[in-house]
């Protein structure tokens, strides 16, 4: 008598799960993960439970010290409902980093967003229309070769005051830091997009596609762009943390957002000219940002080795 029990067949594996569980044997990556989701609901969810105006002044509270000040020096002005203190105008420093962290994570992400498009959209078309490589690869290097901060400032003086009085102060310097930001630094993602799009137009379902007489859009957004989209993350990731230290530093240069609108950076520069008497409001800001970028570094590095087919699975 035959055996006519059937094996069932094994579901295959979703290609992302392969993907998360590499991830997650890089330790550095899954930390950072985890940081920048903390900072995220710190700055988003945390002045809905510390709802403390960070604009308002108090004189009469200023020059608080942190709570952890008191351990340290018994002559320390504290105020246990300044748990992070104040500044010298009264003003409640952890809702300032609260403030300030939204803004400058608000600008990293949007001129992150912003680089990766216009950086695949010119690796796309070099990579794809022979044609186009030439020009559009000789503006790359041109952009590459232009010096980025002093480019920045160059736009921040020359355009601030027109955008102020259009969009308003806050507004309209967010559109400058974002747009500076985003087209001074696509360069580095449109020549791996390009070198990625030029291997795959070779390969053989794409040369089969080709042969059907599929059209040129077509090809570059079924076939092309899912297949370049590893490097294009990891380059995201990257770009997140140029932007956050390039805003950071235009704001230190006060260059930025208006006094009286927190970013980690302004609250920085702010806190230089005391830094002597009053440490804590240099470690916080500066905390908040080494740390940002050093847990998105840590992502990118934990996508790299999680897309990278060579690596995973080993």
């Amino acid at each position: 008598m035959t055996d006519t029990t059937v094996t069932p067949v094994e579901k295959p594996r979703n290609h992302w799960w392969d993907v998360w569980a590499q991830f997650r044997t890089h330790k550095g990556a899954v930390a950072g993960l985890g940081f920048l989701v903390f900072i995220t609901l710190f700055v988003t969810v945390g002045p809905v439970i510390w709802d403390v105006d960070p604009g308002k002044l108090n004189i009469r509270n200023k020059d608080v010290r942190p709570i952890y000040m008191a351990l340290l020096d018994s002559n320390a002005k504290v105020n246990w409902a300044n748990p992070m203190g104040t500044d010298n105008l009264g003003r409640d420093i952890m809702a300032n980093i609260m403030a300030g962290g939204r803004v400058s994570l608000a600008v990293g992400w949007t001129a992150m967003i912003l680089a990766v498009f216009i950086g695949t959209l010119i690796g796309v078309l070099a990579g794809y229309f022979k044609r186009l490589d030439g020009l559009l690869m000789r503006f790359t290097d041109l952009v590459l070769a232009l010096p980025l901060l002093p480019l920045l400032l160059v736009m921040m003086l020359l355009f601030r005051d027109p955008l102020r009085a259009t969009f308003g102060p806050e507004n309209g310097i967010f559109i400058l830091i974002v747009t500076g930001i985003g087209i001074t630094s696509w360069m580095q993602t449109a020549r791996i997009v390009r070198g990625d799009v030029m291997a795959l137009k070779e390969r053989e379902f794409v040369l089969a596609a080709r042969s059907i007489g599929t059209p040129a859009r077509r090809m570059i957004t079924r076939h092309l762009l899912p297949n370049v989209l590893s490097p294009i993350m990891v380059s995201a990731t990257l770009g997140l943390a140029t932007a956050i230290i390039t805003e950071s530093a235009l704001s230190f240069l006060g260059l930025g957002f208006p006094s009286d609108f927190p970013t980690w950076g302004k609250i920085l520069f702010d806190s230089v000219d005391r830094m002597t008497a009053f440490p804590e409001r240099v470690i916080w800001p500066g905390l908040a940002i080494s740390l940002t970028v050093l847990a998105v570094n840590y992502i990118g590095d934990g996508l790299r080795d999680a897309l990278d087919p060579r690596i995973r699975g080993h």
